[in-house]
């Protein structure tokens, strides 16, 4: 990311995804569609959008061989999903805290609050995903949002939205939607 000339307080971007089992369900969607918002995250791009098999395939290659991946990649198949494109000053680390572990049955006990301890239903049916690191942000979001250019995100509309009155901390109002 450092190639993209970004300052040192530019803002972050991060994958989130809202898994079929939370799409399904409106009021879980909406639920966890204003956690984002009071988060103060800026939704740079969204989209709601069913994925074939092969897509998952592709997504989830890492997984391939581990006792999860059939059933990972069926169930992302198996009805829509939402993705968006998320900034703030620590977008990746904000997101996977607020999202909760993976494991919903650890999610309940020791987050639960979060968006998995509250909504998850099993490990697979755990209501979202997130980036983990800078590189597989970039990687990921490029996988559900071919047409977005970080780089010329990071050039014109970053520095503009990083001083939007509210966003991205916790004493401002309400973030653009």
């Amino acid at each position: 990311m450092a190639s993209l000339g970004r300052s040192p307080q530019a803002l972050q971007l991060t994958l989130a995804l809202i898994k079929p089992d939370a799409v399904a369900h409106p009021l879980i969607l909406e639920a966890v569609h204003q956690q984002i918002l009071s988060n103060k995250f800026l939704i740079v791009r969204m989209r709601e959008l069913l994925w074939r098999k092969e897509d998952c395939q592709r997504f989830y290659h890492e997984h391939e061989g581990r006792f999860f991946y059939q059933r990972l990649v069926e169930f992302m198949a198996s009805g829509p999903i939402r993705a968006y494109i998320l900034a703030h000053k620590d977008a990746i680390q904000l997101w996977r805290t607020l999202m909760g572990p993976t494991r919903v049955f650890r999610a309940r006990h020791v987050a639960p609050d979060s968006i998995r301890g509250s909504f998850g239903l099993t490990d697979t049916r755990n209501t979202t995903h997130g980036s983990d690191s800078v590189s597989s942000a970039s990687r990921e979001i490029a996988a559900f949002f071919p047409d977005f250019s970080q780089q010329r995100w990071y050039e014109e509309e970053e520095p503009r939205l990083r001083h939007w009155p509210g966003c991205c901390r916790p004493e401002g109002g309400s973030a653009p939607a």
